[in-house]
């Protein structure tokens, strides 16, 4: 999303990202004499294109498509890319606010809330596959990927 934002304001002006509400809310409602906070890009965590794998769960960006053990798992583009970035390196907890900006075009909760359940859903059949974990008060994460010999 991000990405698609700075190809259409290109030349435009600056394109600045925050990590949560409260960066936003300073960087906006700010006083022209108080010091600007410190902004810094968001490196994107996946590539735009490609693999992403946990264990033997490979999502294609490219090809819209995910596998299970080399079976396709049917899933929504909203679903794909929420998986995309719970997966994707750094695995890590994400906030409510960064999954729905990122995966949700900047929907609410409530719709974030709705398409965890709906993945919940569709991985819960897989043995052995990733189960999101909610952070109470914070977000989303998934566990590290199992290793090869734990299996």
């Amino acid at each position: 999303m991000l990405e698609r934002v700075r190809r259409q304001l290109d030349g435009v002006g600056q394109v600045v990202s925050c990590e949560d509400l409260v960066q936003l809310r300073a960087l906006l409602f700010s006083s022209p004499s108080a010091p600007a906070p410190a902004v810094r890009p968001v490196p994107p965590r996946v590539e735009a294109r490609g693999l992403v794998e946990w264990g033997e769960l490979v999502v294609d960006r490219a090809g819209h498509q995910v596998t299970w053990r080399g079976e396709p798992l049917p899933l929504t583009p909203t679903e794909r890319e929420l998986l995309v970035l719970l997966i994707g390196p750094p695995l890590a907890v994400w906030s409510y606010e960064q999954l729905c900006a990122s995966a949700l075009g900047g929907a609410d909760t409530a719709a974030l809330q709705s398409t965890i359940k709906r993945l919940r859903r569709r991985l819960r059949g897989l043995p052995g596959g990733p189960q999101v974990h909610t952070v109470r008060g914070v977000g989303y994460r998934l566990d590290p990927p199992p290793r090869r010999n734990d299996r």
